[in-house]
């Protein structure tokens, strides 16, 4: 079921922002996450989430006030606190089962490159570019392995200015060419 408080009911304008700020919260809070298996209404308050308009009669309320045995009032609300506890605990559970999915399935994607001191290398630049080039590469280089550090951390050198630093080895490839030479391209066509 889809929330009555869907960022879209917001005007084309998006100047009455903060008059729907308290409904999406709300939604928000109310609203299942499947990582923990509950909503973050209940994991604080360790009961579902019911609406002003599901709420009884107040006068319901007041009776129920007025018979209040302090004794199992007290027994009670520790048996709450348990179970908000013991909610809690679930919630982590779910958590963190949810996590090592998410890793698994995550590690299953990585690709495993092993690089060797003196290799060239390529290395791809993941920085914002307001106008990116269709046909322009996003990988440079290359570049001299010049260390290999633990954890898939590598050191590299560039060959004309010898300026080295440290780059994350998923971001870089094998480099198998000869020089590369971006500023012209030669094309010779051969009539027969």
């Amino acid at each position: 079921m889809a929330s009555p408080y869907h960022p879209q009911t917001v005007s084309a304008s998006r100047k009455d922002w903060s008059a729907k700020l308290d409904e999406a919260l709300w939604a928000y809070r109310t609203a299942y996450k499947s990582p923990i298996g509950l909503t973050p209404f209940q994991m604080v308050y360790s009961k579902s989430c019911h609406l002003p308009v599901h709420l009884e009669h107040k006068v319901f309320w007041a009776v129920k006030f007025l018979n209040f045995d302090q004794e199992k009032a007290g027994e009670r609300r520790k048996v709450q606190m348990h179970e908000l506890e013991e909610m809690r605990n679930q919630a982590y559970e779910s958590s963190k089962l949810y996590k090592e999915r998410v890793k698994k399935y995550h590690d299953k994607k990585i690709i495993q490159r092993q690089f060797r001191l003196g290799q060239m290398v390529l290395l791809f630049n993941s920085r914002l570019r307001l106008f990116p080039c269709k046909l322009k590469s996003k990988w440079f280089g290359p570049f001299m392995v010049k260390e290999v550090k633990s954890y898939g951390a590598i050191e590299l050198e560039d060959q004309a200015t010898k300026a080295s630093w440290t780059v994350n080895g998923q971001r870089l490839k094998p480099y198998f060419g000869g020089e590369i030479d971006r500023l012209t391209s030669t094309i010779s066509l051969n009539n027969p």
